[in-house]
């Protein structure tokens, strides 16, 4: 190629670097070659004079030379060719001085590979190649960053380093992906920085944070923040490869949900204040090994403006939440879980974002991430924007980042929230309000296909991983796989139908529940039609729904013996299990974000409240330590009615079995308050049974109405079975029998 003889720069390119809106700043700035050497310029607007010192290929020193009032510098290095190394010595107009290596001078990062697939949409590991990484070229250490952005005019860095002075750091921008991307040198770790966008929608001009970026400001301030998410050095190899084993739907899954905010808080300077992710892992942990269950569930840990969404409304994707912490801190957070045997579940919400002006709305001075049309682009109820799945770079952009958790911080499981708005284009929407699909139905066809490509992605890439639909239709095959007649491939789905039923009927005053008996008995006839999961969640204790105990009609003893007695049926009935924090020892007030569960009911009422506890803890125990209750959850195999038809007493009973290790487990529970003596039931195998669990037990804090004898069975037909046992059933109480010989 022939070299310019001319090495001099059109005038309206030089106006348009410092106006700001030169679409292409590598082809102005920077060295640039040319017959008789080499043409470096820089735009420093706060420079009063800037010296080129030249160390490679031949040390030169030139003062260069003020092109424009607004900052733009030249010096022409005569007779020497690329590449040209050099540094800027500057001089600001209040007199400070410093050197620093010019941007501009630094050959692109981004293979034709990558961009590729990320043109393409396809690229799974986008987290590697977009946001700010520590990195060094050419023996510079800086911060390589990379951004899509493709109807921009302009996009730069801008942060403390340049004074928010979107004229100095202006990108690089490749047009097959629409990713902008420029190396800045010395940068470091917890350097602040968004990205301002001009755009090409009038004079507007967007600051908008990283939709990639790693680590962010505590709100209300809205910056990322440079880190290395590669630092952290994890020892949690024991488990990472023993988890599909122990996720695998034949072992138990019993998990405590949480907000890290509001678990437990301390007191400083008079005021009550978040724990860390530190402080977390040394309370909650040990508690929730006490307690016996095997996972915990988080609510949203990415990063959020508003404490009162509770996380669901994310503007820091791939940032865990600085409330707690540094991005470190959560990593040793989960890694000391795992060390402990306990799963970490991160609830993941890909259905909507918010529109807060420095996330991802009109991220570009287009709609980039989200529709155009408000009938397809926006929640009615959440006043929340809804991600454009037909897309290929906002499905890269989703996957991508369900990829990363489960990569760079270890996570075991994803709970999908709001899995049912994203099926549904009429999702609380009136006729009018919404568009139907190609076909004329309400299916929102490139949701669902993003979905399906989600959990193939995520079980190819790590096999052992859940996840987990929040879906509340009666939608046909959550958790077939994806292969299997338009599955949508997760491995569990919340059982909402199950959980409003059984919040109904616990509700009843007991007198009235004889006529509710089919309430209860419902849900076996659809259990085994997805692979499900019973949740009593945070929904069900907010906006005046009143705490699981306040829930419970009679007396205080009556709620509490309730309160048992529905966790002894959770717990019984098919399906993993799930409880919101404070439903385990009996909180009274509604969960709120702004304060702290009340533990100090525990000490004030031991009997009670710590009753509960342990009735919860002797559950978790029980269900992990006999088969019975966990290795056959999803088939007529594991569950055989015993007495569903008596009504009139309100009784239920059943059994739980394992065909592999012939375990028996029988479940009996009384919703009145009257004791039944000498009440018969039917049993599938003769033998010897031991009473195994009793909520009425004293320990618990109950009447004390219980069966401690080994109890014989007898060759005396009943309830369909050819023989039966006679049992004490206590009053509002559930009791577990194993066949011991």
């Amino acid at each position: 190629m022939t070299k310019k003889t001319d090495p001099s720069v059109a005038q309206e390119a030089i106006d348009a670097i410092v106006g700001g809106y030169h679409g292409d700043p590598f082809s102005v700035l920077g060295p640039h070659s040319f017959a008789g050497g080499t043409a470096v310029r820089t735009i420093q607007p706060q420079a009063a004079a800037i010296t080129l010192k030249v160390s490679s290929p031949q040390k030169k020193t030139l003062k260069m030379k003020r092109l424009h009032d607004g900052g733009f510098f030249e010096a022409i290095v005569k007779d020497t060719d690329m590449p040209l190394t050099y540094q800027l010595a500057i001089t600001t107009h209040d007199g400070q001085e410093y050197t620093a290596h010019d941007p501009y001078r630094f050959p692109s990062m981004l293979s034709d590979f990558d961009t590729y697939l990320m043109a393409e949409g396809t690229h799974l590991y986008v987290y590697e190649k977009l946001g700010a990484h520590l990195i060094e070229m050419d023996g510079v250490a800086g911060v390589r960053f990379a951004v899509w952005a493709p109807n921009a005019l302009r996009v730069s860095v801008v942060g403390n380093f340049n004074n928010w002075d979107g004229r100095r750091h202006p990108m690089r921008f490749h047009h097959h992906s629409g990713v902008w991307e420029i190396f800045v040198p010395g940068l470091q770790q917890g350097d602040i920085y968004k990205y301002e966008i001009k755009t090409r929608y009038m004079d507007y001009v967007a600051t908008k944070s990283d939709p990639v970026g790693f680590a962010s400001e505590l709100r209300p301030n809205t910056a990322s923040k440079v880190w290395d998410i590669g630092q952290y050095q994890w020892q949690d190899e024991e488990w990472v490869n023993s988890r599909t084993k122990r996720q695998a739907l034949n072992q138990p899954i019993s998990i405590y949900e949480l907000h890290p905010g509001s678990w437990k808080r301390k007191e400083e300077n008079g005021e009550w204040v978040w724990l860390t992710y530190s402080e977390l892992a040394d309370e909650l942990i040990p508690y929730v090994k006490e307690m016996g269950f095997t996972h915990i569930e988080l609510m949203p840990v990415a990063e959020h403006p508003y404490d009162g969404s509770w996380g669901y409304q994310v503007t820091g994707y791939f940032a865990p939440t600085s409330r707690f912490g540094t991005p470190d801190g959560f990593m040793a957070f989960v890694d000391a879980c795992h060390q402990a045997g306990i799963g970490v579940i991160v609830d993941w919400v890909p259905a909507h974002f918010p529109k807060d002006a420095h996330g991802l709305s009109f991220f570009d001075g287009t709609y980039l991430y989200e529709h155009a049309d408000p009938r397809l682009g926006e929640h009615p109820d959440w006043g929340t924007l809804i991600f454009n799945y037909g897309r290929s770079e906002v499905r890269q952009f989703l996957i991508s980042n369900a990829i990363f958790w489960l990569d760079k911080y270890h996570i075991d499981g994803l709970r999908v929230d709001a899995v049912a708005s994203m099926l549904y284009l009429d999702f609380s929407r009136e006729a009018g309000q919404w568009l139907p699909n190609r076909f004329g139905g309400r299916e929102n066809i490139e949701a669902i296909d993003f979905v399906r490509l989600f959990n193939d992605r995520v079980h190819e890439a790590y096999p052992g991983v859940l996840t987990i639909a929040e879906e509340s239709t009666s939608w046909s095959g959550v958790t077939r796989p994806t292969s299997d007649h338009g599955g949508l491939g997760f491995d569990l789905k919340w059982n909402m139908g199950w959980m409003h039923d059984t919040l109904k009927y616990i509700q009843e005053d007991p007198v009235h529940r004889a006529y509710h008996h089919g309430t209860l008995t419902f849900s076996l006839l659809y259990a085994f039609s997805e692979k499900f999961l019973l949740a009593f969640s945070h929904d069900e204790v907010v906006h005046l729904k009143r705490s699981m105990l306040d829930k419970m009609p009679g007396d205080v003893w009556q709620k509490f013996a309730n309160l048992r007695l529905l966790f002894g049926y959770q717990w019984g009935h098919p399906g993993k299990k799930l409880i919101f924090m404070g439903s385990e020892f009996g909180q009274w007030q509604e969960w709120s974000e702004a304060r702290s569960l009340d533990w100090h009911l525990i000490d004030s009422d031991e009997q009670k409240h710590g009753g509960l506890k342990r009735f919860v803890t002797d559950l978790n125990n029980i269900y992990q330590h006999f088969p019975a209750l966990h290795a056959e959850e999803y088939s007529w195999q594991g569950f055989q009615w015993l007495d569903f038809r008596d009504f009139q007493r309100s009784i239920l009973a059943f059994a739980r079995m394992d065909p592999a290790s012939g375990d028996l487990v029988l479940v009996a529970c009384n919703f009145t308050p009257v004791v039944r003596q000498d009440y018969r039931l039917g049993v599938p195998q003769p033998g010897q049974y031991q009473e195994i669990l009793n909520s009425d037990a004293a320990f618990y804090g109950g009447s004390g109405v219980v069966n401690p004898n080994p109890i014989h069975s007898e060759e005396r037909p009943w309830h369909d079975q050819n023989h039966s046992i006679e049992l004490t059933l206590p009053p509002l109480g559930v009791v577990y029998l194993k066949l011991t010989s």
